[in-house]
């Protein structure tokens, strides 16, 4: 079964850190490119950041640049979003998922986690 388990999620006081996790239970194909998006509470989805599986190049929201990390462990299908900095508006729900285009709108991406809370306390 093709499946996507976020992890790691958790509630900080505002300036602290945390680290998701974005496991796949297959092998990620070399063409695909794996998402982080974010959805808070009667907001819509929204873009965090992605990396190409491939060569590891990232994008960022400018919400986040300078203060979230994408990283990807090729050998255990997993990537990685460090979050450093945090801050009350980055509490919501956050989404890993994958796709084949080098692309920031949710519609790109055909296969999708179940996502994983956080909180930043002010």
């Amino acid at each position: 079964q093709v499946q996507l388990q976020e992890s790691g999620g958790g509630s900080v006081q505002a300036g602290g850190l945390l680290r998701l996790s974005c496991a796949a239970s297959w092998r990620i194909y070399s063409s695909s490119v794996i998402g982080w998006f974010r959805q808070a509470p009667g907001k819509a989805r929204e873009f965090v950041g992605l990396i190409r599986w491939s060569n590891g190049n990232t994008l960022y929201a400018d919400s986040v640049k300078g203060r979230f990390t994408m990283s990807r462990d090729k050998s255990g299908n997993t990537v990685y979003l460090q979050m450093t900095a945090l801050k009350a508006e980055d509490t919501a729900v956050y989404y890993c998922a994958v796709g084949s285009h080098y692309e920031t709108q949710p519609s790109s991406y055909r296969t999708w986690g179940q996502g994983t809370q956080v909180t930043v306390a002010s």
